[in-house]
């Protein structure tokens, strides 16, 4: 008796630890999948921005290049490695691939180095595009400005990035700015405040090197002698943040700081203000959240003669929101330009002609009762305007044709529409203070874009993935057999983006897919091709029928039933500044080893680790088999009680669940059963609540010839058949935004796969059902229903025999839990159907019941 109670107990405590292992196994399979995903989202973001550079439009340097393939490789290695510890496996040939790539690119790297400069101050006549790595892109661009456009700017010059490392090597800043950000907790934004403001004081309380702080007051006294100024009327300057090492996002949002009216005695001070800023929070953040180190980043300034506006404002060389109307349109206010930018005050509205001569074309003078002005001992101060001069025009006719005469200028040389900030002195001068490309923004184009009249419009919801206009027959795509079919010069309409589709891409006018990601695959591979390509519509699938003739507007993101015209004849030209420059030719090599996509079928035989030969290639293959990998975790659960919990649930499964971490709340230590509203697990709970609004299902009705077919497959089946059943039990292994979930019952399984959060590119549902007890004809019937059902809902669906795949991905999480509701009513639904699966007709029948709610089947019962 002894020796079987120690027996017991023994086992007790085997399994128990036992059961910890197996948890350990799926917590860590688990986070490297997260991770995994992470990395992924980060370099689609970064191919997209890739992408963007080779737009020819943006400026950017060497430090672009070093830093993002710097993070190219990272993420690349991390996903790797993530995949490897999610399967449990090395896969070498993956690390060589990306080995090789590292060193093409290094080799390359080697020869284009970054050339440091000596001077802490450059005047402009000395700064171009090809010193941006210098000076940064604002300070770049006014040098072009004035150098090759031949256009007014302020007298200045350029701080250097060389004064930057100066300042920081003479203050010993780099280590303490390092040993600072290991303290952040990226997930922590308190810590990031703290951060920020412990390194902006370090920079405020730092001193300028002695021949730093003389080379840039040695340049300021040369500046004020050539603007003829004197002591009795003294310099007042603009220091503007130029910054470089990252793209042009925080510069354009206006992250960094710029200080107006800076009298002699702060310049040092507001120096070391505007250098400060490169650490304020959500620079910080930004680079955290992008894997950017900080030595990446560094800091120029623009240090200009401050113009004493009498009038201000912004110039767009084409409408900014409306893109039908190929117009210059200037803003003004009285006095400086932030009033205008800031919408402090209405400003005035000119609209010119782009002809040449420009011809005004229209006035709108709205009264102006404020204005930001100059104070004569620095900075700015707001006063009020005359009434006189509320209501009068800030420009005359005569001015605002010669601002449009600089627009047409500026964009002909930068080779894409442009958003200028200018200015008006006191003696009637007018100049340019920056210039850079002009960003439609989808949503504003949308909202400032009315429908073009006489036509039906058929949608107007979607992510624009890459802009154009096409126009052609709607071919739905749900298999890769409907791809085979395609016609030339047709729309591809399908439920979510696939790189599948670069097989048609030379031949589409357009894609539309009612999910997807515009930094995802495909829309990486639409843009090579300019291929127009809308995605989220939501519900193209459901509104575009097959060979309707239809125009897609990709700027607008609008789609019109049959031939638009006026949407046809218009296409934004836009050429490429940076194109002839050595830093393009150079990314434009590199980016033969990341940006081609060779692995676009996961079922071509070719899907291997060593067919990858780009990054692209090696983040599609690991991203896909990372899935396949995740979809098997079920195959790893045993029935160890110490491991799993029982769900107490009207459901005819047993079904337990394994908590990877926050997907149970409110259980107790010594619990073994859960109820469904301790479920925290957002896929999951999804799931179960389609699962329990079918728990009162009625039998099903039985057909004769349906009920033969069950029992003859098994009474004259191989007696070791029974082999082929599976085990009674299902399982849920769950945490806060995942869910893998198998449910093995009698002849047939189903896996289901799903990760639910906030971010739509980590989204996805990945279902697979297999077997049943009749004959294959009617399990093949079966599996055809669900694919029927499935499809409706914009699943990719594939039928081999008894087996169905499914895959919906990259949606909302409002939109991927709905799925998941539907798939919940389905599984319990699909029950014991194999009986009614008597002929062809059934399966649409059936279908039409599910559809319909009546998950009774009463309407087959009324024609049984």
């Amino acid at each position: 008796m002894l020796n079987r109670l120690i027996s017991f107990f023994k086992k007790k405590e085997s399994d128990h630890h036992s059961g910890e292992k197996m948890m350990g196994i799926f917590r860590t399979k688990y986070a490297n999948f997260k991770t995994l995903l992470e990395s992924n989202s980060e370099l689609l973001k970064i191919i997209s921005d890739i992408e963007e550079k080779l737009q020819g439009q943006t400026l950017f340097g060497m430090s672009y290049i070093r830093s993002q393939t710097a993070r190219l490789t990272f993420h690349t290695a991390r996903m790797i490695k993530s995949f490897e510890s999610l399967s449990a496996k090395t896969f070498s040939s993956l690390t060589e691939t990306l080995e090789n790539i590292q060193n093409q690119i290094r080799d390359e790297l080697e020869h284009k180095s970054i050339q440091k400069i000596s001077e802490y101050v450059l005047p402009y006549t000395q700064v171009n595009k090809e010193t941006v790595d210098f000076v940064g892109g604002k300070n770049a661009n006014l040098g072009e400005i004035m150098s090759r456009v031949k256009l007014p700017i302020p007298m200045g010059f350029a701080i250097t990035t060389t004064a930057f490392e100066r300042f920081l090597a003479f203050n010993g800043l780099t280590d303490d700015i390092r040993k600072l950000k290991m303290e952040i907790d990226a997930a922590d934004p308190q810590s990031i405040l703290e951060i920020s403001e412990e390194i902006r004081r370090l920079f405020l309380n730092a001193a300028i090197p002695p021949d730093l702080e003389k080379d840039i007051s040695d340049s300021y006294a040369s500046l004020m002698t050539v603007s003829g100024h004197s002591a009795s009327d003294p310099l007042m300057v603009a220091l503007r943040s130029s910054a470089i090492g990252e793209d042009s996002e925080l510069s354009f949002a206006g992250q960094y700081l710029s200080e107006l009216n800076v009298p002699q005695k702060n310049i040092m001070k507001e120096y070391r203000r505007v250098l400060a800023s490169l650490f304020n929070p959500r620079a910080i953040s930004y680079r955290l959240h992008k894997g950017i180190p900080f030595e990446e980043a560094a800091m120029s300034v623009a240090c200009l003669e401050m113009v004493k506006s009498v009038v201000s404002g912004v110039m767009y060389s084409r409408h900014p929101f409306n893109y039908l109307e190929d117009k210059i349109i200037i803003n003004a206010v009285w006095g400086l330009g932030p009033y205008a930018v800031d919408g402090v005050v209405t400003p005035d509205t000119y609209t010119l002609s782009k002809t040449s001569p420009p011809v005004l074309l229209k006035s709108e003078i709205f009264p102006k009762k404020v204005r930001l002005v100059t104070k004569s001992d620095g900075y700015l101060v707001e006063e009020q305007v005359s009434p006189e001069e509320q209501q009068r025009s800030c420009l005359s006719e005569k001015q605002a044709v010669m601002l449009a005469e600089y627009a047409l200028k500026l964009e002909a040389h930068f080779q894409c529409p442009q958003d200028i900030e200018w200015a008006l002195d006191d003696e009637d001068n007018l100049m340019v203070l920056q210039s850079r490309p002009l960003r439609i923004e989808a949503e504003e184009a949308k909202a400032d874009n009315p429908p073009i009249p006489g036509y039906t419009v058929l949608l107007e919801e979607g992510s624009i993935a890459c802009p154009g206009v096409g126009c052609g027959p709607v071919h739905h795509v749900r298999s890769e057999k409907e791809l085979t079919s395609f016609p030339h010069g047709g729309i591809l309409v399908a439920p979510h983006s696939s790189p599948q589709f670069v097989m048609i891409m030379p031949i589409a006018q357009a894609i539309l897919t009612d999910s997807g990601s515009v930094t995802g695959h495909m829309a990486s591979l639409a843009r090579e091709f300019k291929v127009p390509a809308l995605l989220n519509t939501h519900k193209a699938t459901a509104v575009l029928k097959q060979g309707e003739m239809i125009t897609v507007d990709g700027y607008a993101g609008r789609v019109y039933q049959g031939k638009v015209p006026e949407i046809l004849e218009m296409k934004i030209q836009k050429g490429a500044f940076m194109k002839d420059t050595p830093v393009y030719n150079t990314l434009r090599k590199l980016a033969d080893f990341i940006l081609p996509l060779n692995l676009t079928d996961p079922k071509s035989a070719l899907f291997t680790p060593k067919n990858c030969k780009t990054v692209h290639d090696i983040m599609r293959l690991v991203h896909e088999f990372s899935y396949q990998e995740l979809f098997q975790i079920g195959d790893l659960v045993s029935a160890k009680g110490s491991l799993s919990l029982k769900l107490s649930a009207p459901l005819p499964i047993d079904l337990y669940l394994i908590d990877l971490g926050d997907g149970l709340k409110d259980v107790s230590a010594r619990a073994s059963k859960v109820k469904p509203e301790q479920i925290a697990s957002a896929p999951f709970k999804a799931l179960l609540d389609g699962m329990l609004k079918l728990k009162y299902l009625e039998p099903r009705p039985v057909e004769f010839k349906g009920f033969m077919s069950v029992m003859s497959q098994q009474m004259l089946s191989s007696p070791y058949a029974a082999s082929e059943r599976f085990g009674d039990k299902s399982y849920a292994i769950i945490s806060d935004k995942y869910l893998n979930f198998s449910s093995r019952v009698g002849y047939h399984y189903s896996v289901l796969d799903a990760y639910c959060g906030l971010t739509s590119t980590k989204n996805y549902v990945n279902f697979q059902f297999k077997g049943g007890a009749a004959d294959d004809i009617r399990k093949n019937r079966r599996v055809r229903l669900i694919q029927k059902l499935l499809e409706t809902i914009g699943f990719l669906t594939e039928v081999q025999g008894d087996r169905v795949w499914a895959r919906f991905a990259k949606r909302e999480a409002e939109a991927t839990a709905e799925r998941l509701d539907y798939l919940g009513r389905l599984l319990i639904f699909t029950r014991q159907l194999d009986m009614l699966m008597y002929n062809e007709d059934s399966v649409t029948k059936v279908a039409d019941c599910f559809i319909n709610g009546d998950y009774n089947l009463h309407a087959m019962r009324k024609h049984s």
